[in-house]
């Protein structure tokens, strides 16, 4: 599955399906928007999107219905409570269905078949709001908000912290479509996907994967981090997480170790003095409150390269 060229519907799926050139153009759609230069005018007018919660979410639902009402468009929520898929409807019946009443899904899942699974019997576009294994539309508004405080992202280094989960995967997706250097300093235990990195680095990326988190900040332009236990890890496991996670906790003195205008990025929700210290979080070097606000940005850009 792949995105517009193969099936002639715009999948907004995961980032390594797209060129290089497409998501810069989805996310410069996503600039605009912000800056008022598009969506003002409604392009969506008449338009629906289904949004499909298995799991709750503050962010991606606030900012794609907020986004698609901007846009002109109207959003339906589907949550499992609320829907024939929580009462055991196929994927595919689901797809079919929606399909015929409204103009894109997106979905916020666990596993990854069930967005591919979509994708390919929905005849209307399918968004990939989350899944167990990546989350493109964060990183959409993570690279957005990088270039809105540093400039291109392209030949910069940006240092993940902590679990190599969802978020990491997706950061290595960026890291080879957006041309930045990108380390990865997990504990061993916690690494992201080994058939992850070998794709990056066979397509050529700046991937580096490593425990020494000291020696990955040297010089960082950005510094990521993400909460120890996701949504739908085993919360029995939590201390053994937390752990392994502890050293890679990212502190005022850790972060002193980058370039002295590095940012701190969290795609939220944050647990303070876990992944991150408070004075960190809330100190003058994150951009974590513009980073939440580039969601509704991103998406719309999405959106409208979706559906316009």
């Amino acid at each position: 599955m792949s995105s517009a060229s193969e099936t002639g519907l715009r999948h907004f799926l995961d980032l390594d399906t797209f060129s290089s050139e497409e998501l810069r153009k989805i996310l410069d759609l996503g600039k605009a928007c912000k800056s008022g230069r598009a969506g003002a005018e409604k392009p969506l007018a008449g338009k629906s999107l289904a949004m499909i919660f298995e799991k709750p979410s503050t962010r991606t639902r606030v900012s794609f219905e907020v986004g698609i009402r901007q846009l002109g468009g109207e959003p339906i929520v589907l949550e499992p409570s609320g829907s024939q898929l929580g009462r055991g409807e196929t994927v595919a019946d689901t797809a079919r269905v929606l399909s015929r009443y409204v103009d894109a899904i997106m979905i916020r899942t666990t596993k990854e078949e069930k967005l591919l699974e979509l994708a390919e019997f929905a005849t209307v576009p399918v968004i990939n709001g989350l899944t167990d294994r990546t989350h493109p539309c964060q990183l959409m508004a993570d690279v957005m908000t990088f270039e809105e405080h540093l400039g291109p992202i392209e030949g910069k280094t940006v240092v993940w912290s902590g679990d190599g989960n969802n978020m990491a995967t997706s950061w290595i997706h960026a890291a080879v479509r957006f041309g930045f250097e990108l380390r990865l300093a997990c504990p061993a235990a916690l690494s992201p996907p080994r058939e992850v990195v070998a794709w990056g680095q066979q397509e050529g990326g700046q991937i580096l994967v490593t425990d020494d988190v000291k020696s990955a900040m040297q010089d960082a332009d950005c510094v990521v981090t993400d909460t120890w236990v996701s949504m739908g890890d085993d919360v029995g496991d939590s201390m053994r997480r937390h752990n392994l996670l502890k050293p890679f906790q990212v502190t005022e003195d850790l972060l002193a170790l980058a370039k002295e205008e590095a940012i701190f990025m969290h795609c939220l929700p944050a647990h303070r003095e876990q992944e991150v210290t408070t004075a960190v979080i809330d100190g003058p070097r994150s951009a974590v409150w513009d980073e939440a606000e580039n969601r509704l940005h991103a998406q719309k850009g999405i959106l409208l390269w979706c559906l316009a």
